[in-house]
């Protein structure tokens, strides 16, 4: 199920450069890659290739700064890539005092693969990786930041990370189905539950949106914030569009207030179990220890049913109507959870990608009458 809804996802959610705003190749003095076409060369960013646990093999820069104490993974949004960030994540690490990791989703700039859900998580993954493995950066020195379409792989990492320091979203989405309609409820195909997953993350969150966005209704941000368990302060840009955020004034002040803040907050510790599955095997990766962890409590949980199963004062047909309510409840709480740069080829594409989506909708009986809903033009998402 879940690969059928990244695939119908991808049809309609993904717009990456066409052609891309960049290339790599390899220094001749240093051997170090080097991202082409930015207007200057620096030597305290790192830029390399990343293999995906889904087989691709994605490009990353990691910027540098020695005074830094936190780290910041970036997910970028979408119908942008690395070669046009470049110039953006630089300069945040010297203005923020942060270590910057920015990175190109599948099938974005130089990345190999085509973009899906799924693969953006496994992106997202591997950057994580890459900077607890070759940077040494730790889960509690990390914050999150997801834009837009970002705001997705951004916020499934998050609920993974239980000592993550601290996540940003900057004009980000419910989930992708609500963007385009004013759904109620999650459907199978939607894709970026963030609505679903926000509760769950237990560490700061600050929201930034612009008031006048023309993609992203403002409302997505302000739900989100309503629904995070540790608010900072928001940022509501008046005037601000979907993209352009980042030339108010006001975008990296706030930023830099809430970097200050999360400074100051006290580590999380980790726990007695934690600390000696680190020890145990300290080359593994703490999100392959969680996974291990997760799996092993699965396993222990085996034994307690078919116990239960030999218990005769229990007719098995009660039994499984039980565990069959579990599930539906289960399954009922987390529903209750719940571009400037475009080309006219993309804008093309995204519109007929509506038509698609609206096919779906009308399947599901959301809405009689699709066509009203269909935006007049399509940017960046």
């Amino acid at each position: 199920m879940g690969n059928a809804t990244s695939s119908m996802a991808a049809k309609f959610a993904f717009f990456p450069p066409d052609p891309p705003s960049y290339t790599v190749y390899e220094d001749e003095l240093s051997k170090k890659l080097r991202i082409s076409d930015v207007a200057y060369r620096r030597d305290d960013v790192d830029v390399m290739k990343l293999a995906t646990k889904r087989g691709n093999e994605i490009v990353a820069m990691f910027v540098k700064n020695p005074s830094a104490s936190l780290t910041l993974l970036y997910s970028h949004g979408n119908a942008a890539d690395l070669g046009q960030m470049f110039h953006i994540f630089t300069e945040l690490s010297i203005h923020l005092g942060v270590n910057l990791m920015g990175y190109d989703y599948s099938g974005y700039g130089q990345s190999s693969g085509k973009a899906s859900e799924q693969d953006t998580y496994a992106d997202i993954e591997a950057a994580y990786r890459c900077l607890e493995e070759k940077y040494g950066v730790k889960e509690e020195d990390t914050i999150l930041y997801g834009q837009s379409v970002g705001s997705g792989p951004a916020l499934e990492l998050a609920t993974r990370l239980p000592r993550l320091r601290a996540v940003v979203l900057h004009s980000p989405i419910l989930s992708g189905l609500r963007v385009m309609y004013p759904v109620k409820k999650t459907f199978w195909f939607d894709i970026y539950k963030n609505i679903d997953k926000i509760p769950l993350v237990k560490c700061p969150v600050l929201v930034m949106h612009g008031t006048e966005d023309e993609v992203v209704d403002c409302s997505h941000g302000k739900q989100l914030w309503e629904l995070s368990n540790e608010k900072f302060e928001p940022l509501w840009l008046q005037g601000g569009n979907h993209c352009n955020l980042e030339l108010y004034p006001e975008y990296l002040s706030h930023l830099k207030k809430f970097i200050s803040a999360v400074e100051k907050i006290p580590r999380v510790q980790s726990t007695d179990r934690d600390n000696k599955t680190d020890q145990s095997n300290p080359s593994s990766s703490s999100l392959d220890q969680k996974d291990k962890a997760r799996s092993s409590t699965d396993q222990k949980e085996k034994p307690r049913t078919s116990t239960g199963q030999r218990e005769k004062s229990r007719p098995s047909t009660e039994k499984s109507r039980t565990s069959t309510d579990k599930r539906e409840k289960s399954r009922r709480s987390i529903d209750r959870l719940g571009k400037p740069r475009n080309s006219t080829d993309q804008i093309e594409k995204a519109r007929n990608s509506f038509d698609r989506l609206g096919d779906m909708v009308r399947s599901v009986g959301m809405c009689t009458n699709v066509d009203c809903l269909k935006p007049t033009a399509v940017s960046e998402a």
